[in-house]
């Protein structure tokens, strides 16, 4: 088969594997030379300009460099470029026109993947200590969260973080930027409201298998709907049931890893990995389907463990296992086994769809689910959030998250919508601060809208 080497090319962008085990691959030298090669590339073509800050430091550092190319940037400075990736993917799904196959073979995110591992395996001793602690705590959020969303704690932990004193001392202490949305604990989490409500293990008798869905759900939770947000969870249980799906919770869950991709800890990865995949591999072979409301958790284990550990077999089933809700529900839609028994129209949503939804390129169905409440006019704002788990957290990296939500916020304040959602209840968070909520509600995940016109 012939290579392809046309600009903008029609086949479809193909991933390599991540040979992250390799020596090789944490040569400074050789990731240099690589960070160089893709430099020119982007410097010759721009056109994710208004992706991420990544994309500005590079093109900052090159026309303020003496000769205004990328000859004459110091390589000690390409680590400014590395830093602000938060590999969110869209310069390699929506933007890049030299992916593979192009010859050229371009992969931004992945090569920063690189950079950051190279820099987190051999500068962690260098590292400023309160820094290397930070980004281990923002980057632990199973441990963090379990621990601080038990009762009494919680309540605890929300006071005290509200606090300006303490938000002072954070940023002064641990870079945590004052202003930064912090989740707030639930005192009661997932499995504690569902055991309430009795619907822990709770479903239809008659469970209807389509093509490419088993009918019979676990739930995937995440640290952050579990232990912060559970009435999403719990919704999205609420909307499965009542579309005929049955829908269990796991016993057992850790984060996802992603967190610790971001930072280039991928010896974390692997341990994560070790941890989640052999409980969610059974219950794929149990008969289940898996779901997950967030979209960087599904990603985590649709795309990067399985590019990370390709050999790996029950990485590779629960890969093709796994999905986001809207997905789940639009593929049972296909058959006529979605329920359209509404009881509420929506008005005018505006929604800001995910980076890690849009990049794993199944269409937008939350849009299309959503479209079919009635009386309902759908905005799909496709612009990044900013926030990134912990970039809209850190001192560093917040002021920049605040420039790249600007443009969703600008954009919703221009009509007058009656709900804003995003498919990241994180994300969703983050550009609420920015709207007026005496003027529009803010739903932290589109399912919550579900349950709502349902009536349920």
């Amino acid at each position: 088969m012939a290579v392809n080497t046309t600009e903008g090319g029609l086949s479809a962008p193909t991933r390599h594997n991540i040979d992250w085990k390799e020596n090789k691959f944490y040569d400074k030298n050789s990731i240099n030379d690589e960070l160089t090669r893709v430099f020119e590339a982007c410097h010759g073509c721009r056109r994710c300009v208004s992706l991420c800050q990544a994309f500005p430091t590079l093109f900052d550092l090159i026309d303020e460099s003496e000769n205004f190319d990328l000859e004459s940037v110091d390589k000690k400075d390409y680590v400014k470029v590395v830093d602000e990736c938060y590999m969110c993917d869209l310069c390699y799904q929506t933007k890049c026109p030299y992916v593979p196959p192009h010859e050229w073979a371009i992969d931004f995110p992945h090569l920063m993947l690189r950079a950051k591992a190279e820099k987190f395996k051999n500068n962690e001793k260098k590292k400023n200590k309160i820094i290397k602690l930070r980004n281990y705590l923002l980057s632990s959020t199973d441990i963090l969260f379990s621990s601080l969303s038990k009762p009494v704690i919680a309540n605890i932990v929300n006071f005290i973080f509200s606090k300006k004193i303490i938000r002072i001392f954070l940023e002064n202490v641990l870079k945590i930027h004052r202003d930064a949305d912090l989740p707030r604990m639930s005192p009661v989490n997932l499995k504690t409201r569902l055991k309430k409500l009795n619907l822990k293990i709770i479903g239809q008798k008659d469970i209807v298998k389509t093509g490419k869905t088993k009918g019979k759900v676990k739930l995937f939770s995440t640290c952050y709907c579990s232990n912060s947000t559970p009435e999403i969870a719990e919704d999205l249980i609420k909307v499965f049931i009542h579309n005929n799906i049955q829908t269990e919770i796991f016993d057992q869950e850790n984060c996802c890893g992603m967190p610790k991709l971001e930072l280039g800890d991928l010896k974390s990865v692997e341990y994560l990995k070790n941890k989640n995949i052999p409980n969610l591999a059974k219950a794929v072979k149990d008969g289940y389907d898996i779901v997950s409301p967030v979209p960087s958790c599904v990603l985590m284990f649709k795309q990067e463990l399985p590019l990370l550990f390709p050999n790996d077999k029950d990485v590779k089933l629960v890969q093709k296992n796994i999905f986001d809700p809207f997905e789940y529900l639009n593929l049972r839609d296909e058959e006529g086994l979605f329920n359209e028994n509404f009881k509420e129209s929506k008005g005018k949503i505006a929604y800001q769809t995910a980076c890690h939804q849009r990049v794993q390129n199944f269409g937008p169905k939350t849009k299309s689910i959503l479209s079919k409440i009635p009386e309902s006019e759908i905005t799909m704002i496709e612009r990044c959030s900013g926030h990134d788990g912990t970039y809209a957290i850190k001192l560093e990296s917040f002021e920049n998250s605040i420039k790249i939500r600007r443009p969703v916020v600008s954009r919703i304040k221009k009509d007058s919508y009656k709900i804003f959602t995003s498919d990241c209840p994180m994300a969703a968070k983050h550009i609420s601060n920015d709207l007026d909520n005496n003027e529009i509600e803010v739903k932290l995940h589109p399912i919550s809208i579900l349950k709502s016109a349902y009536g349920i």
